[in-house]
């Protein structure tokens, strides 16, 4: 590999423009590629097979209208007065026009639902008042059907009397009588019998009705406006799932009510109608960039040298994303992808050509030959470039493996842009460093090429002190242990309106609503109840009633509403408020304790709603993190064993990686879901961590960290295998890399702070996790924690059985067989003083 990137490197530098124009080619394509082919970003997240897809599922099947999507638009009376009629008219036509756009299955008018509410309730009075005259009619009816029972009894006594000792003609006229007797009662029996089942018909009635009382007194916190009368909530239903609504279509709802203004009306929309699609790049992240150019021309002196790099890492993440972005047409792609892909590209673009190009300017100053350095270089620095561009891809690809499509297309986006990145290092730059020469030096380096002052002398380099290895070991790991801590409490769950920024119209729906409403009406959950075969139209009310009690019963539930009954009576749905809000701990709870009510069919309750789908991605995610990261892991150690050919180093580097991502995690729930320096970072509303970015973070944070190992550690083996002592061969490669590392990493983590201030809630995090995970994992444990246990470890840090030496390849990183077979030419330091003048005309 190392050869191969040798002649790679001498053919760029040596055909410079045809490489250019290659890349310039490439990239041409790529945008062509994304113009023609690219589609909307999703900014929704969706996992198949959750318990709450299920549900949608079914209701699809059985009540389409509630298998899609919604949206809320929140209205509040400027001057804090109830609505006057007039609002009410606007709003009313507002709601009749908008079952017109495009997905939109219906608009509720928010005050014809309370007037149906008002009605329902009138309907009950009235319904009671019906009944007791009813009652009263059938009690007037009883009294007068008793009173002829008593004429009727007294009359037969009076005629039993009579037939004693009666013959003849009194006894004919007795028989007579008494037939008239019973007739008479034949007509009482049948009135009683009309009287009985009027009563109980009206009992019957009554039941219903009080059932039905009881259902809508569940039902009672559910409003569309407010008790004051100043707010009021448009429901917009979609046609389509809440997973799968376009941005066209929510913009499309936006647009119509924006223009149809209604005097006096202020107008929110809650974030599932609002929410959209991050942008790519920002004024934070120019700020981050523009700090990665200064820390790369303080490190190499010159602009011309600092330029190149971010020359590299743009042509890289511009072929990388354009090319990615043009497969969103045809998959669905969340929004966040092409950022994190954004992120990746400029921070490693950057490094990766950094590294290369810091090689060759330490070769050139030693006075080798301008083309032969830049062959070296690619084929020595470039080869290491390969290969932590290969552990970075091989981490993020692996993100496949947790069966999230989602997930694993951030994963193969962001390993895409590391890999564009690796290609553009050791073939653009190569071109770059051909077509400006000696440029990359500055005028003093160039006077002193391969001569250098006579006064400069070098500081020895000695082994570190034993005692502060040890204090180094113990200081470093317990600063990153008491800033893990907080992990232990750390929740997860996807952002909602309160998280978004405080000018946003998403946070002042969501804080009006809450106001207004309560929180738990930002989190409603849609409940389903299977109900058994055969149960008939009168019954299901019965069902639906049982089914709402089990739910009211339930601790944290404000209301509960029936809201639909399938066609074959076999499905019910109900609307569910929480107490809580849609991310808080509470609603995470309910959601599972209502999975484990029965329903009337037997088996338990279904749960759907935006609220209860973001409890179950995040629940996944957290379920596939251990398998991850046992799978990044374990692979990474075998690559690493066979690079360092040795078993202590990567498990040295393993478990500096685990402590430093328990500290990201650490500070991520102190600062995300404690709101300690939330105002510094923009954090107003702490909530849960990002469902997935605990597994994002592994993927990438492991990739850099072994970056950094590579970098540091293989000078260290490479001092070893030369005959250093173990001990001085650990400062001589901490001292060859330490800073080209420093600048590597502080590089990155400008470029990841610049995405802090991002507008969307999801940037910002993503953003500090990576940040954070990078700086603590490069100055605390690779540039600390790291050279202190490898000190004290001495010559057993490179121990590996014997068995399995003879069996690892032999893997030359970086390529010092190479360097052994191309030594430097030195150059005549006349020369240089000429090159020197003719540059700085």
């Amino acid at each position: 590999m190392a050869l191969f990137l040798y002649r790679l490197g001498s053919w760029a530098a040596a055909h410079a423009w045809r490489t250019l124009g290659a890349w310039a080619a490439i990239l041409t394509l790529a945008v062509a590629s994304f113009l023609t082919f690219g589609g909307a970003l999703a900014s929704s997240f969706d996992i198949p097979g959750t318990e709450a897809a299920k549900v949608t599922d079914e209701l699809a099947e059985k009540l389409p209208d509630l298998s899609g999507g919604s949206g809320a638009v929140v209205l509040q009376t400027a001057d804090g007065e109830p609505f006057t009629q007039a609002h009410k008219a606007a709003v009313e036509d507002l709601a009749a026009d908008a079952g017109d756009l495009a997905d939109v299955s219906a608009v509720i008018d928010p005050f014809d639902t309370e007037a149906q509410l008002a009605e329902q309730e009138q309907t009950l009075t009235d319904g009671r008042v019906q009944i007791e005259s009813a009652r009263a009619e059938l009690d007037a009816g009883q009294t007068q059907l008793d009173a002829g029972l008593q004429q009727l009894e007294a009359a037969q006594a009076q005629l039993d009397r009579s037939r004693q000792g009666a013959t003849g003609p009194a006894a004919d006229a007795i028989t007579t009588q008494q037939g008239q007797l019973d007739a008479q009662s034949t007509t009482l029996d049948a009135q009683q019998k009309t009287l009985d089942d009027g009563r109980a018909e009206l009992e019957e009635q009554n039941r219903q009705l009080e059932d039905g009382a009881e259902l809508l007194s569940f039902a009672e916190n559910i409003g569309s406006v407010s008790d004051d009368g100043t707010t009021a909530i448009i429901n917009v239903s979609f046609d389509v799932p809440q997973l799968e609504l376009s941005n066209e279509t929510r913009e499309g709802v936006i647009d119509y009510v924006a223009e149809h203004p209604i005097e006096g009306v202020n107008v929110e929309y809650a974030n599932s109608l609002a929410q959209a699609t991050p942008s790519v790049f920002g004024p934070g992240e120019a700020i981050g960039l523009m700090i990665a150019a200064i820390v790369l021309f303080v490190m190499l002196g010159t602009v011309l040298a600092a330029t190149l790099p971010l020359v590299s890492a743009i042509v890289g993440i511009g072929v990388a994303l354009t090319a990615s972005l043009a497969f969103s047409g045809s998959v669905e792609m969340a929004s966040v992808t092409p950022v994190l892909g954004l992120m990746l590209g400029l921070a490693v673009g950057i490094d990766y050509s950094l590294f290369i190009l810091n090689r060759h300017r330490k070769q050139l100053i030693a006075g080798t030959d301008l083309h032969e350095s830049i062959g070296l270089a690619n084929g020595t620095a470039g080869n290491a470039v390969v290969f932590a561009g290969s552990t970075v891809v091989v981490a993020l690809l692996a993100l496949n493996i947790t069966g999230v499509p989602f997930l694993g297309l951030m994963g193969t986006v962001g390993a895409v842009s590391v890999a564009v990145a690796v290609l553009v290092a050791i073939s653009l730059t190569p071109a770059l460093l051909g077509l400006v020469k000696h440029r990359v030096l500055s005028r003093k380096e160039l006077v002193h090429r391969g001569n250098p002052p006579q006064h400069r002398v070098e500081k020895q380099i000695t082994p570190m002190r034993t005692g502060r290895a040890v204090i180094s070991v113990i200081a470093g790991a317990a600063v990153l242990l008491l800033v893990a801590a907080p992990a232990l409490s750390m929740r997860l769950g996807l952002p909602d309106g309160s998280s978004e920024p405080e000018n946003s119209t998403q946070y002042r729906a969501h804080q009006i609503t809450t106001e207004k409403f309560g929180d738990g009406v930002n989190g409603t959950l849609l409940v389903t109840a299977a109900v058994p075969r055969g149960t008939t139209d009168d019954d299901i009310l019965t069902e639906q009633l049982s089914t709402a009690r089990s739910i009211a019963g339930q601790a944290d539930v404000t209301a509960v509403a029936p809201i639909a009954v399938s066609d074959d009576n076999t499905l019910t749905a109900f609307q569910v408020i929480p107490a809580g809000g849609p991310n808080d701990a509470s609603t995470e709870e309910l959601v599972r304790s209502l999975r484990d009510l029965p329903a009337p069919d037997g088996s338990t309750l279904g749960v759907a709603g935006q609220a209860a789908t973001n409890i179950d991605i995040s629940g996944n995610l957290a379920d596939v993190l251990p398998l991850y990261v046992a799978v990044v892991v374990g692979l990474s150690f075998l690559i690493m064993v066979v690079v360092f050919r040795s078993l202590l180093v990567p498990l040295i580097a393993t478990a500096g990686f685990i402590l430093s991502l328990m500290a990201t995690y650490g500070a991520l729930t102190a600062v995300f879901q404690w709101g300690w320096l939330g105002g510094l970072f923009g954090i107003h509303d702490p909530g849960p961590i990002l469902s997935f970015l605990p597994v994002i973070l592994v993927g990438i944070l492991f990739g850099l960290a072994m970056d950094y190992q590579l970098f540091l550690t293989a000078g260290m083996r490479e001092a070893f295998v030369h005959g250093s002592p173990a001990r001085l061969a650990v400062a001589q490669g901490f001292r060859a890399g330490r800073s080209v590392v420093t600048a590597a990493a502080l590089i990155m983590v400008s470029v990841f702070s610049g995405f802090i201030f991002a507008h969307s809630t999801i940037i910002r995090a993503v953003g500090f996790g990576l940040a954070f995970g990078v700086l603590v994992d490069a100055f605390i444990i690779r540039m600390l924690v790291v050279p202190a246990l490898m000190h004290l470890l001495g010559r057993h840090a490179w121990w590996i059985p014997t068995w399995l030496d003879r069996f690892l390849p032999n893997v030359d990183v970086e390529g010092a067989a190479l360097e052994r077979q191309h030594p430097p030419h030195p150059v005549d330091h006349q020369d240089n003083q000429h090159t020197a003048r003719q540059l700085t005309r």
